[in-house]
């Protein structure tokens, strides 16, 4: 019998409005003893079932799967998957030469929270977010090989340090399925050629989800000298060249990081192109840069991984943001974002409008971005709006 969630009286209103999780707070009682990653219902107070998900230890309580009382079993995992699968089809993304690598499912915005899938060529990474998951990661992975068939020759598994590490699974990287033909691909991206290692890289490999603000920043470097701090693997910066940037500068405190950044964008253009790849603190970098730049990209990572630090965050993220308004250059451009899931984009709107205020410079927003289609928020649940990004232009 499926162990049993039972909750506080007046608990289940966010769930009425289906929101795919469950705090710990929440809860009155257990029955059946559940662990963490077991499948439970979910009772409101008066009895009535009202959802199914994961236990977890910890404030969020349950991750839910379903509100329907239906059979988490194979068939059921294929069926999510191949409608994630339908929503990139429907993005041009499944079958595009241009662009071979995507995400496939983006946890709660795919209604499978903690679990993330990208696509690499015909290698498959998968990283799971939570205990569940992790147990569940074969039948997601089955789910894979069933939709993709011979388009996919590897799965693998980098889930090793984005579960709980307190859940005692002694987690590894390594391949669920098949072998993969390299573990350094050269994938496509509207075009442009990256290496991506998804065993050694960041993340799952690359960072996929700025795909189409590079985009957008090909369209604006167009004779401009740019600099791109954070830079790891340089996608920005090969979007800057090859919109006809004069000159690229890639940072980033990673001396591996700026390695893979001058690797692609020699892969593009050759050992002649004008970038350089620099390896130092970009808040320190920064500080002294003069006037040298017209384009400047900032999209470091998340200065807050949660709500107690918000407030050191936002003045890191304020600090960055002055430094580079005083010393762009006239008519400059500055690409801006934080990716930290618990700033709002209206605090980091507001953020940018006091780094604006200190430096004393005329500025205009001429774009605000988010996350691509790819990476999908639920209506249910807007905490997965984690990318936020502004466009502006500097007088």
């Amino acid at each position: 019998m499926t162990p049993r969630l039972i909750l506080k009286r007046g608990k289940e209103e966010s769930l009425l409005r289906r929101h795919p999780w469950i705090f710990s707070g929440a809860i009155e009682k257990s029955e059946g003893s559940p662990e963490e990653g077991d499948i439970v219902d979910v009772y409101t107070h008066d009895g009535k079932f009202i959802a199914r998900g994961h236990c977890q230890i910890g404030s969020i309580a349950v991750r839910v799967l379903t509100f329907v009382q239906e059979e988490i079993d194979s068939a059921w995992w294929l069926a999510r998957i191949r409608e994630a699968y339908r929503v990139r089809q429907s993005l041009g993304l499944t079958d595009n030469p241009q662009t071979t690598c995507y995400r496939l499912i983006h946890g709660e915005g795919d209604w499978l929270p903690g679990l993330v899938v990208d696509i690499y060529g015909e290698t498959a990474v998968i990283q799971c977010h939570s205990v569940g998951m992790f147990l569940a990661r074969g039948e997601v992975a089955e789910a894979i090989q069933k939709l993709y068939g011979r388009r996919i020759t590897a799965i693998y598994d980098k889930s090793s340090q984005t579960v709980p590490y307190n859940a005692g699974l002694n987690a590894t990287d390594s391949y669920l399925w098949g072998t993969p033909t390299t573990t350094n691909e050269v994938v496509l991206e509207n075009g442009n050629r990256f290496a991506v290692n998804w065993e050694k890289g960041q993340k799952t490999g690359f960072f996929i989800d700025q795909r189409v603000n590079r985009e957008l920043v090909k369209q604006y470097a167009q004779g401009r000298t740019v600099l791109n701090t954070f830079c790891y693997t340089g996608g920005f910066s090969v979007y800057a060249l090859a919109g006809g940037a004069v000159s690229v500068d890639s940072v980033d405190s990673s001396e591996r990081a700026v390695q893979l950044a001058a690797e692609n964008v020699e892969l593009n253009f050759g050992p002649d192109a004008p970038h350089r790849a620099i390896t130092a603190d970009a808040t320190e970098y920064i500080r002294g840069i003069g006037s040298q730049y017209d384009m400047i990209i900032l999209d470091p990572p998340a200065f807050a991984k949660h709500h107690k630090v918000l407030g050191n965050a936002m003045q890191g993220y304020k600090r960055l943001n002055a430094h580079a308004l005083r010393q762009i250059r006239p008519g400059g451009i500055l690409f801006t974002f934080s990716c930290s899931q618990a700033v709002s984009k209206e605090l980091f709107r507001t953020t940018i409008f006091s780094a604006a205020a200190i430096a004393e410079r005329n500025v205009r927003i001429l774009h605000q971005l988010t996350q691509p289609a790819d990476h999908p928020i639920s209506i249910y649940h807007p905490e997965g709006e984690y990318l936020k990004g502004l466009v502006l232009y500097v007088e």
